[in-house]
């Protein structure tokens, strides 16, 4: 599976979505709080999103889903 990663983060209201490639449905979606909190936690670095390496893309969308589903399972 393949993931792409939809990011607007220099807009009034930024957003990050991860989408699967092949089908195009949203498999998180982050934005207001869930975005502070990365970014206060270092776990959101915008050379890191911006990069051509597979592998610095493949850790940071693995970083996005560990942090998405870790949230949704706070009480």
């Amino acid at each position: 599976m393949t993931y792409l990663i939809d990011a607007w983060l220099d807009r009034p209201q930024p957003y990050l979505r991860i989408l699967d490639r092949s089908t195009g449905a949203v498999c998180i979606s982050l934005e207001g709080d869930a975005l502070d909190e990365l970014r206060d936690q270092g776990d959101l670095d915008l050379q890191e999103l911006s990069t051509s390496e597979p592998c610095v893309l493949k850790e940071q969308v693995r970083s996005l889903f560990l942090f998405s589903y870790a949230r949704a399972l706070r009480p």
